[in-house]
C-alpha cells in the first residue's frame, strides 16, 4: 500500500534540515528573463509520465515545442488532490524542498529556472528532480526551463498548501516559544492562530503575540480556532494525555516533538519529529566515515610497505651516499596515495 500523502509535510521540513540538502540559489540567480509564450502540446505526457528526453537545449532541426521542461499551468490537467494518492513519501518530502527553493528564488526575483539549477540548489540529482516532477503532471518546452511561479504553485497545490494551514500548540515551554516565534512558518502558508499551557505561571504570558491559553479550554478553543495542525512540544509524560485531548476536539493533523510513540485513530495522521534521533543518525554516519578512513589508510600503509620491500635490492645491505645532505620527508605519497619510503 502507498504510504499517505500528509498535508503538512512542508511544515516539518521548515523545522527540520536533514531532508532537504544545501538551497544555495546562487546558481539561479541571473535567469530573470519571462517565459515564452509557447504552447503547451497536446500529445503532452499523461499523469505519472516520467520524462525520457535529455535536459538540454533544442538543435536547430527540433521543434520549439518539444515536451520536457516548461511546467504547465496549476490548474492545467489534473488537480493536486488526485495526484496526491500516487506520490511516493520520498518525492513528497523533496517536493516541499524544491518549494522552498521556488520561494527564494522567487523573492529575488528570477522567473525562469533550469532543472540543473532547480537541482544544484536543491541537493539532488537532475535525473532525480526531473522524475518527481512529472508526478505533477504535464511538462512543457525543451530548454526554457520551469516557471517559478507556475511550478510554485502547482506544488503548493499537490502538497495541500493553497489555501494555508491554522496552526496550535500545545506546550509553551523553550521549543514551544522557538517554534511559535519562527517567521518562516507564515511565509509557506502556516499561520500559528493558538498557544496553550498548564502551567499557571506561563498562563497569560504572550508569545509572537499570542496570548498562552489554559490547556483546559482545548477543546473550546478548537471549535472556535478551527486549526488543521495541531503541534505537540510537551513532556513525554503528558504528550499522550495531550494528543487524545486533540483527536477528541477534532484535531486530524498532529506534529509531535516527543520521542514518545502517540497512539491515535487511522483518520488522525501523527507525524513525530525525534532531535535526538536525528542527532544519532548524524553519530552513525560520522562513525562510518571515520572506520571508512581508518581503512583506507590502513591500505595505504600496506601498500606503501609493499612498494618499500619491493624496491629495495634483495642482499642489499650498504646505504646509498650519493644523496648524502639532501633533506627527505620520512614518507611521501605517490600519485595514488600510497605511502613510498625515500
Amino acid at each position: 500500500m502507498r504510504p499517505r500523502v500528509t498535508e503538512f509535510t512542508d511544515f516539518v521540513q521548515g523545522f527540520t534540515s536533514g531532508y532537504g540538502g544545501d538551497t544555495q540559489t546562487d546558481c539561479c540567480r541571473q535567469r530573470k528573463h519571462p517565459t515564452p509564450d509557447v504552447p503547451i502540446p497536446a500529445s503532452a505526457p499523461g499523469v505519472g509520465a516520467v520524462s525520457s528526453e535529455p535536459d538540454t537545449y533544442p538543435r536547430p532541426d527540433e521543434e520549439p515545442n518539444d515536451v520536457t521542461e516548461q511546467h504547465e499551468t496549476p490548474n492545467g490537467g489534473v488537480s493536486g488532490r488526485a495526484l496526491q494518492k500516487d506520490i511516493p513519501q520520498a518525492t513528497v518530502a523533496r517536493l516541499a524542498t524544491y518549494l522552498r527553493v521556488l520561494a527564494m528564488l522567487a523573492d529575488e526575483g528570477v522567473l525562469i529556472v533550469s532543472s540543473e539549477e532547480l537541482a544544484v540548489a536543491a541537493g539532488v540529482g537532475s535525473a532525480k528532480l526531473r522524475k518527481d516532477l512529472s508526478f505533477l503532471g504535464p511538462n512543457g518546452v525543451r530548454g526554457v526551463g520551469y516557471d517559478v511561479a507556475k511550478l510554485r504553485a502547482r506544488i503548493e497545490d499537490v502538497l495541500g498548501l493553497s489555501e494555508g494551514h491554522r496552526v496550535i500548540l500545545v506546550g509553551a515551554g523553550n521549543l514551544g516559544r522557538a517554534l511559535v516565534g519562527y517567521g518562516g512558518f507564515r511565509r509557506r502558508g502556516f499561520s500559528m492562530v493558538g498557544i496553550f499551557d498548564s502551567d499557571p505561571k506561563i498562563i497569560g504570558e504572550t508569545v509572537n503575540g499570542l496570548a498562552v491559553r489554559d490547556v483546559a479550554e482545548l477543546h473550546a478553543a478548537v471549535a472556535e480556532l478551527e486549526p488543521t495542525i495541531a503541534v505537540i512540544t510537551v513532556p513525554d509524560a503528558t504528550a499522550q494525555e495531550v494528543c487524545d485531548e486533540l483527536v477528541a476536539a477534532g484535531v486530524q493533523s498532529i506534529l509531535s516533538f516527543s520521542p514518545t510513540a502517540l497512539g491515535a485513530p487511522s483518520s488522525v495522521e501523527v507525524r513525530r519529529v525525534d532531535l535526538a534521533v536525528e542527532m544519532q543518525m548524524l553519530s552513525f554516519e560520522r562513525a562510518r566515515s571515520a572506520e571508512a578512513e581508518a581503512q583506507d589508510d590502513a591500505h595505504d600503509v600496506a601498500a606503501g610497505e609493499t612498494v618499500t620491500a619491493v624496491s629495495t635490492p634483495i642482499g642489499r645491505r650498504v646505504a646509498d651516499r650519493s644523496h648524502v645532505g639532501v633533506k627527505h620527508s620520512a614518507t611521501e605519497p605517490n600519485s595514488k596515495g600510497s605511502v613510498v619510503a625515500p
